[in-house]
């Protein structure tokens, strides 16, 4: 598909007055070149491979959002965690979402499956990326290596149709 014929286009969408229907997190913990990642079970992007997270609840900041799904989809609590990215989707079905990516590179717990997620440790170099959202492969690179990244995708169901990004750094 040709990511440039669809109408509605990242470049057409007026980004600073978008509103998102909902607001999530994700949350990369990163230890000894492996990230902690997840076969998602249920809800957005159930049967993929992502990292944990989730909506943020109401009177919730971002963090505490992803340490509160870290804990939830694996049973291991991140420490510091870091923003490291911000990401913004919009679905041709109507749905859309603006997401915080936080980083950690410390943990506590013990990894568990829960009734969302089976987690599981992979070494980074092999981070399945054709089992992934379309869209990792174009940032997560970047967060990998240290670079704060901001992307916005446009999305039809699980294909992408077009997308823009701004790599600054360093994060934090």
């Amino acid at each position: 598909m040709d990511l440039n014929k669809h109408p509605l286009h990242v470049d057409t969408v007026d980004w600073h007055l978008w509103k998102p229907e909902e607001r999530a997190v994700l949350c990369y913990i990163f230890a000894d070149n492996q990230v902690l990642l997840i076969h998602k079970k249920k809800g957005l992007g159930a049967g993929k491979i992502n990292a944990p997270g989730g909506r943020i609840e109401p009177g919730e900041t971002p963090l505490e959002a992803a340490v509160r799904e870290t804990i939830e989809e694996t049973g291991i609590t991140p420490l510091n965690p870091v923003q490291s990215a911000d990401v913004s989707f919009i679905f041709l079905s109507g749905y859309s979402l603006h997401g915080a990516v936080f980083t950690a590179s410390a943990w506590e717990g013990t990894l568990t499956e829960t009734d969302e997620a089976l987690p599981f440790w992979c070494p980074v170099p092999e981070i399945p990326y054709a089992d992934m959202w379309e869209d990792d492969i174009l940032w997560l690179p970047h967060v990998i290596a240290g670079k704060y990244t901001s992307g916005r995708f446009i999305f039809d169901e699980d294909n992408m149709l077009s997308y823009a990004m701004d790599i600054t750094g360093p994060r934090g």
